[in-house]
């Protein structure tokens, strides 16, 4: 499987020492060269940025598609602008993106989208992470002021809850 994510899942998988479940479930983990400058050069010393900055197996590409019109007019940044460019030019299987105004952008373009709690439950179904592991990852998140909407919570639980 060929996944493109965005910086924010990065770095909540980064900050839970869980960016590994990535390479663990797919084949191919793809980065914009404008979200990885994002969190890796501007975001040097904060959370995700030295990890990501070691890991070898992401691969970072810019997309060949230019945008048109200035991302903050769409109220997007670059880096979601980007992740969507590369996912229409790549195909993926999966984008993974949290931030909603880009998930809605991704679904109305067609795109097969997850969120960092969708990898959490990916790994638990996978057997790459126990059940309560996962929810306490979630937890930890919101400790760390990662913003998961009282929906995406709840969802979560119940998914899990399924198990």
């Amino acid at each position: 499987m060929k996944v493109i994510i965005n910086a924010t899942p990065l770095i909540a998988l980064a900050s839970l020492n869980r960016l590994n479940l990535l390479a663990d479930l797919f084949d191919e983990v793809i980065v914009p060269q404008a979200v990885y400058d994002e969190v890796v050069v501007q975001g040097i010393g904060k959370h995700g940025s030295a990890t990501l900055a070691s890991v070898t197996w992401l691969q970072v590409v810019t997309p060949r598609a230019v945008p048109t019109i200035e991302p903050m007019l769409l109220g997007l940044d670059l880096g979601e602008l980007q992740v969507l460019l590369l996912a229409q030019q790549i195909q993926p299987d999966w984008v993974i993106i949290d931030e909603r105004l880009a998930r809605n952008v991704a679904f109305a373009m067609r795109l097969p989208v997850k969120g960092t709690l969708g990898i959490l439950l990916a790994a638990v179904l996978a057997d790459l992470l126990p059940k309560q592991e996962a929810l306490d990852a979630l937890s930890q998140l919101l400790v760390q002021g990662i913003r998961v909407s009282p929906r995406w919570q709840a969802w979560f639980r119940e998914e899990i809850g399924k198990l």
